[in-house]
């Protein structure tokens, strides 16, 4: 069975022999979170934006719903796919109302449903309604950040592209915003391929990783798998040390550390120091 979201064998060349990504087979199912990450210029910005025809790719295909997208209108296409970037992209000169309801007003859906949209979307991010009369610059770098993920939903789109949307935000309102995507996803049950360089973001976000390096998938997998099983020391370094330690099944007894001769730590160490001490005497012992 195919997936509802496919690379096929693509890859990208850019001017100048520039491999972007090289020979990418994946598959994604429809309803999925799928979190591309990689360190900068890996290419996973540069194969979410073949999605939807942002970029196109030297060879292979992309099949959305077993459709190729080579074969629709660039324009039609983007009109069925949410997008949201770190710069939001609200238009300034609009009201919030006139910025959720922006894809619904190109595709020609009538004044009284666009009203009901604009209502809903703003009930689900919990901002009150008087908002949709403001225009962006009169709300918090948060709460424009919320009015670009509902605008995304906003035209029933079925999949939704999101390039490191909460990047430039404080810790607090991005793991706020972290929770609404997450939650908004599962209760509308949207396709979400994310792109990030943050780790503790994709193991909160994702059912799926796509981990890149160089223009190359190195692991596709659950983020428990990758935790677990990390596929090379490059993995590895990018989950960190303790997300690995922290990962692995803790199912030590105390007698078994116990029976080898007291360890001992100093006071002033933490208690994540004397675990690794203690799981390093078992491994020595």
């Amino acid at each position: 069975m195919s997936g509802f979201i496919e690379f096929q064998n693509v890859s990208k060349v850019y001017d100048g022999a520039k491999v972007a990504v090289e020979d990418i087979d994946l598959s994604f199912n429809k309803g999925e979170f799928i979190c591309f990450i990689g360190t900068s210029g890996s290419g996973k910005t540069t194969l979410m934006r073949m999605i939807n025809r942002m970029n196109t790719p030297t060879s292979g295909k992309i099949l959305v719903d077993d459709k190729d997208v080579a074969t629709l209108n660039p324009v039609e296409l983007r009109r069925r796919i949410g997008y949201v970037i770190q710069s939001i992209g609200l238009m300034p000169h609009m009201t919030i109302r006139a910025n959720i309801t922006l894809v619904q007003r190109l595709l020609k859906v009538d004044e009284v449903e666009r009203e009901k949209t604009a209502n809903k979307m703003i009930d689900l991010v919990e901002l009150p309604r008087e908002m949709l009369d403001r225009y962006p610059f009169e709300l918090s770098g948060g709460q424009q950040q919320r009015i670009g993920v509902v605008r995304a939903l906003a035209a029933d789109q079925d999949i939704i592209l999101m390039d490191e949307p909460f990047g430039a935000l404080d810790p607090i309102t991005r793991e706020s915003l972290q929770d609404l995507i997450k939650s908004l996803q599962v209760k509308l049950g949207k396709t979400v391929i994310f792109v990030t360089h943050d780790m503790d973001e994709a193991l909160k976000l994702a059912n799926r990783l796509v981990v890149m390096s160089h223009g190359h998938v190195i692991q596709f997998d659950t983020p428990d798998n990758v935790l677990r099983h990390p596929a090379n020391e490059f993995v590895e370094e990018l989950i960190g040390e303790e997300r690995l330690l922290q990962a692995q099944p803790d199912d030590t007894q105390v007698k078994t550390i116990m029976s080898n001769g007291a360890i001992t730590i100093h006071t002033d160490r933490s208690l994540s120091d004397a675990i690794t001490i203690m799981k390093e005497s078992v491994l020595i012992h």
